[in-house]
C-alpha cells in the first residue's frame, strides 16, 4: 500500500507552501456537540473549508438504516464540488476530535474513488500546538468539477455483519461494548461474535495515531496480522477482507478503517452500525466482555 494517508502538522506547513492546490476541510463534529459549525467559525486553520458531517458525509437518519447512513453519491459529489475538490486537488481532512470526524471523511472520499486524501495526525490541535496561527469566519471555496465514483472501498451490511466469518471490530467504547451503558441507541451490547477494540486504543496521549509497530502490536493481540493481511490482498484480487468494523453509527468505524489501513491492512465499514442493527429486535445481541 503506497504511502501513508496521515500527514503531519510540519508535513501540511511545508505542503500549503507549495503550488499544490490544496484543499483543507474542517470536519468539525462530536457526538452530542451541536455546535461545530460554530467552533470552525471561531478559530479554524486558514483556507479551511467546513463539512457538515449530518448533512454532507451521511444520509437521512432512520432505525432501518441508522443514524449515519451513506450519503446518496450523486450528493456527495455535489459536496465534494462545494468544497472546491478538482481531480488534480490535494486533499487534507482534520477536526478537533482525534480524527474521529476527519476519518469519515477520507473513507468516504477514497470510497467514491478519490486517492489523494490525508488526514492530519493530531487535528486541530497538533497545528495549534506547533505554533500555527488559526483563522476565523467563513471560507467559501471556488466550486470544483471533480468527478467522483462509488463503490471503491469494502462495505458489509447488517445480515454479513451478524455472521462475518473473519475479525468484526467494535470500535465503540469498552463500556458500550459491554452493553454496560448505552446513552443512544436502542439496545445495548454488542454484534455476537464482534471484539471490543476502541478506536481510542489507537491513539496515543498526544491524539495523534500509534506508531506503526504499536498498531500491528495491538491488532496482533486481536489475530489480526498486518503482514498475513497484506499479502493476502495482493495475492486475491476481489476478495472480501477478513476484517470489518463497526460503531455506534459507521464515523468511528471509519477511525478504526484508517488505523488498519496506515499498517497496509484493507478492512470493510459496516455503515448501519450498532444504531441500524439495535433497532432491528430480531438481530441477537451479546452483553460482557466477551464477543
Amino acid at each position: 500500500m503506497a504511502g501513508t494517508p496521515l500527514i503531519e502538522a510540519a508535513e501540511l506547513e511545508a505542503l500549503l507552501a507549495t503550488d499544490t492546490e490544496v484543499v483543507l476541510l474542517d470536519v468539525r463534529w462530536a457526538l452530542g456537540d451541536p455546535q461545530g459549525h460554530q467552533h470552525y467559525l471561531d478559530g479554524h486553520i486558514p483556507g479551511a473549508v467546513f463539512v457538515d458531517l449530518h448533512h454532507e458525509l451521511a444520509g437521512v437518519p432512520s432505525p432501518a438504516s441508522g443514524r449515519h447512513p451513506l450519503p446518496d453519491p450523486e450528493e456527495f459529489q455535489a459536496a465534494a464540488r462545494r468544497w472546491g475538490i478538482n481531480r488534480a486537488s490535494t486533499v487534507v481532512v482534520y477536526d478537533a476530535t482525534r480524527a474521529l470526524a476527519a476519518a469519515r471523511a477520507w473513507w468516504l472520499l477514497r470510497h467514491a474513488g478519490f486517492e489523494n486524501v490525508l488526514v492530519l495526525n493530531g487535528g486541530l490541535d497538533a497545528w495549534t500546538g506547533s505554533g500555527h496561527r488559526l483563522e476565523t469566519g467563513e471560507v467559501m471555496a471556488l466550486p470544483g468539477h471533480v468527478q467522483l465514483g462509488w463503490d471503491q472501498l469494502p462495505v458489509i451490511d447488517m445480515w454479513a455483519a451478524q455472521d462475518f466469518p473473519g475479525a468484526l471490530l467494535d470500535a465503540r467504547a469498552a463500556e458500550r461494548y459491554t452493553g454496560e451503558t448505552e446513552p443512544i441507541d436502542p439496545r445495548a451490547g454488542h454484534i455476537p461474535g464482534a471484539l471490543s477494540h476502541p478506536t481510542t486504543q489507537n491513539l496515543a496521549d498526544d491524539g495523534r495515531f500509534l506508531p506503526t509497530e504499536a498498531l500491528i502490536t495491538g491488532f496482533a493481540t486481536l489475530g489480526i496480522h498486518a503482514e498475513a493481511e497484506t499479502e493476502g490482498n495482493e495475492d486475491t484480487a476481489g476478495t472480501a477482507p477478513t476484517v470489518a468494523s463497526y460503531c455506534g453509527s459507521g464515523v468511528t468505524a471509519a477511525h478504526q478503517i484508517l488505523a488498519l489501513h496506515t499498517i497496509g491492512i484493507t478492512a470493510a465499514l459496516y455503515p448501519g452500525s450498532w444504531s441500524q442493527y439495535s433497532a432491528d429486535a430480531t438481530r441477537p445481541a451479546a452483553t460482557g466482555e466477551t464477543p
